[in-house]
């Protein structure tokens, strides 16, 4: 079940990216601690933009 919400290829909630999101699963802990790194970026910079606009 994915509780993730695309918007432009990416998730409004946690700042995955639709092939990460999809490659979760097969990632090793530390494969997945990196991606939650670059998506909290991401999603920082996206809510950034957000409030801008």
């Amino acid at each position: 079940m994915s509780l993730c919400h695309l918007k432009h290829e990416i998730c409004t909630g946690c700042g995955r990216s639709r092939s990460e999101i999809k490659e979760w699963k097969g990632m090793k802990h530390k494969e997945q601690k990196a991606t939650v790194e670059r998506a909290a970026v991401r999603l920082k910079e996206l809510r950034r933009k957000e409030r801008k606009h």
